[in-house]
C-alpha cells in the first residue's frame, strides 16, 4: 500500500517545534511531470548499465510497499528532525 501521509517534525534550537503533515497523493500529482522525467532517466540508466528495467521497478515498488510505519530521526546538537510515514 502506498503511504498516504508523511509527518515531518522539526525542533529548532530554541525548543520550538514545527510539525508538517504532507499528503502524498496531491504532492505526487503536482510533481508528476518531474516524476516522468525521473522515470525516463532511470530507464536510460538501466539501459546504460545493463540492469533489467522490470527488476529495478520491482525493487522500487517493494521499497514503497515497506514504507508505511517507518520513522527516522536526525538529531544534531539542539536541533532534531523526525519523519514518520503513515
Amino acid at each position: 500500500m502506498l503511504p498516504q501521509l508523511v509527518t515531518v517534525g522539526y525542533r529548532r534550537s530554541g525548543g520550538r517545534r514545527l510539525r508538517l503533515y504532507v499528503p502524498v497523493v496531491p504532492v505526487l500529482l503536482v510533481l508528476s511531470p518531474l516524476l516522468l522525467l525521473g522515470l525516463l532517466a532511470g530507464l536510460v540508466a538501466c539501459r546504460a548499465t545493463r540492469v533489467s528495467p522490470g527488476g529495478a521497478l520491482r525493487g522500487v515498488g517493494q521499497l514503497l510497499w515497506a514504507l508505511p510505519g517507518t520513522r527516522f530521526e536526525i538529531q544534531e546538537g539542539r536541533t532534531a528532525f523526525l519523519v514518520s510515514v503513515r
